[in-house]
């Protein structure tokens, strides 16, 4: 135990956080977002995607009027959160001075809110895929309350809306929320086609600029990641540029196999067996094995 606690104190003060990389949040000037928080609404947002299944309490189908009152208060909360986020990006300088975070927020959570029919029909599809893709799946209602792959995708779905409208902190809270619970990572930029299973899930990336067709499956481990990560001539790296594959409508990708490459490109109908590492395109209908060599 250190005898002289006033001096730590002081050196852990926040008046001497480093500028150009804040990891604190104080009253002095601006109160920035809470992880918690944003967590919190993200869990309210799913208990109305999936009415019933992750509370205790079950629905009244008839109670359109407490659903207003949730809904509000969660639109509440997203926009709290979010114009904390754009204040702070005001005062990171990546927002002009003058810029309106109330409103921008508003606009955001309005977008979102106005998506919502569209996800829970998303969710819809990607349950029955994977009823339908797993022999062990006994009910729907078994998928919607056990199956890792279907918070991840529920949570990217939402997040995906997010990170669409240049909010990146909110969505990658979420992203790595469901990541803790479920070990599957998805960076809330892939855009994912409806009727997406994932099997079993722990281990499965998915990178920021990967697009996924429609009725894809795949398995644990899998990578759909980046290549190489291209830098500029003062040895940075260079930020928004495809990094990622693209796997077309109706592709199975088995355990452990990884596809890297911003150009790589899997093709319709194409099977990739477990363990291949892949770093170019293939076309539709391709089966890609290892097999073992006796």
């Amino acid at each position: 135990m250190p005898h002289d606690l006033k001096a730590l104190a002081t050196a852990l003060a926040p008046h001497l956080i480093c500028r150009q990389c804040p990891a604190m949040n104080t009253r002095r000037g601006i109160n920035l977002p809470g992880q918690r928080a944003m967590v919190a609404v993200l869990k309210e947002l799913l208990s109305i995607l999936f009415p019933g299944c992750l509370t205790y309490e079950p629905v009244d189908h008839e109670d359109v009027d407490g659903l207003t009152t949730r809904l509000n208060s969660i639109a509440d909360a997203l926009v709290d959160q979010i114009t904390r986020i754009e204040s702070y990006r005001v005062l990171e300088r990546t927002r002009p001075e003058d810029f309106d975070c109330a409103a921008q927020a508003n606009q955001v959570v309005g977008t979102l809110f106005e998506q919502l029919p569209h996800i829970r029909t998303l969710l819809q599809a990607d349950i029955l895929a994977a009823y339908e893709g797993d022999p062990a799946a006994h009910s729907n209602m078994e998928i919607v309350m056990s199956y890792p792959g279907l918070l991840a995708i529920a949570t990217h779905r939402i997040a995906h809306v997010l990170y669409q409208q240049d909010v990146h902190l909110l969505p990658r809270v979420m992203s790595e929320y469901a990541h803790s619970r479920t070990g599957i990572d998805i960076h809330p930029g892939a855009s994912i086609g409806e009727g997406f299973f994932i099997d079993h899930g722990t281990g499965v990336v998915i990178g920021e600029t990967c697009e996924i067709g429609r009725n894809v499956r795949i398995y644990q481990g899998v990578t759909l990641g980046a290549l190489s990560f291209r830098k500029d001539a003062e040895g940075h790296l260079v930020k928004g540029i495809k990094r990622h594959p693209n796997v077309e409508d109706d592709v199975i990708i088995y355990a452990n196999a990884t596809i890297l490459g911003g150009d790589t490109v899997i093709g319709k109908g194409s099977i990739i067996g477990g363990n291949v590492w892949l770093t170019h395109s293939v076309p539709p209908g391709s089966r890609l094995f290892y097999e073992e060599k006796v």
